[in-house]
């Protein structure tokens, strides 16, 4: 037997995307990366879409405020739902960037607590949770 136990599982902070380079583009980081501006392939594509981004911070902003979405992560917890369920109020959640869902959430709590789930970024949910409310989440 084991004395080593895990707490909690731990959490991606980041999201894995794959993307299509032509091979001049890609031969172009590699130089660079091989001149020491960058440490890595990953490390300039990071560097490039957080400047695209600061680009358009502005726009960002505007669009997040018309949607009235939220901005960063999104934690619920069983106890969140349940304050609604008992309140009789449906949730209607909108974020840009993270919404997790703790493990204990039932998908019966959580059909009968949410309306509609928009998520720009990532959801992280069971796939109970994520099958229950498939036909909420756009």
């Amino acid at each position: 037997m084991s004395n080593v136990r895990q707490l909690r599982d731990k959490t991606p902070d980041s999201e894995k995307i794959t993307i299509n380079l032509g091979y001049v583009d890609l031969g172009r980081i590699d130089l660079l990366v091989q001149e020491g501006f960058y440490s890595n392939r990953s490390d300039f594509i990071r560097t490039a879409i957080r400047k695209q981004l600061d680009t358009h911070g502005e726009s960002v902003s505007r669009s997040i405020e018309r949607h009235t979405m939220e901005l960063g992560l999104r934690d619920y917890a069983r106890a969140d739902l349940e304050s609604l369920k008992s309140a009789g109020e449906i949730l209607h959640i909108k974020v840009v960037g993270l919404v997790r869902f703790d493990t204990d959430i039932t998908p019966d709590l959580a059909r009968a607590t949410i309306g509609s789930i928009t998520v720009l970024g990532a959801l992280q949910a069971s796939p109970e949770l994520k099958k229950a409310l498939a036909d909420r989440i756009q």
